[in-house]
């Protein structure tokens, strides 16, 4: 990929995790559907799978709420029509499984599709522990 399509992409990766980091915090359930694919699968820091369907039922019902969402050290590295985005969050809220809180590394793929748009594929969350902090 040249290099300026690359920086391109880039900037509309950011641009995306940006709007999804909004449509959380805002439980924005219009935004999110379109953030993410059809076939959208989540694995969640303790191992449960959540399809689309899920996550925005989930966030339209208050089931999944965050208070704040803080990313830091973003990487996004660019594979043709493949983009994967790791980060740390720093989160306060409540999920299906209760409290989130806390320190998450996460890994979020997106995939662009026939018509050029980018959507997530798959995500996946797991809790930073500090040492001798009990799994």
């Amino acid at each position: 990929m040249p290099r300026a399509e690359k920086h391109e992409t880039r900037h509309q990766i950011e641009h995306l995790e940006d709007a999804w980091r909004n449509a959380v915090l805002k439980a924005n359930i219009t935004a999110m559907d379109a953030l993410l694919a059809d076939d959208y699968i989540a694995i969640s820091p303790t191992g449960i799978l959540q399809s689309k369907e899920q996550a925005l039922a989930n966030l339209r019902s208050g089931t999944m709420h965050f208070k704040s969402i803080e990313l830091t050290d973003r990487k996004i590295r660019i594979y043709g029509t493949t983009a994967l985005v790791t980060s740390r969050a720093e989160i306060s809220g409540t999920g299906p499984e209760g409290e989130v809180s806390g320190s998450y590394r996460y890994t979020r793929v997106y995939v662009k599709d026939p018509r050029g748009v980018w959507r997530i594929v798959s995500f996946e969350a797991s809790k930073i522990r500090e040492p001798g902090e009990p799994h």
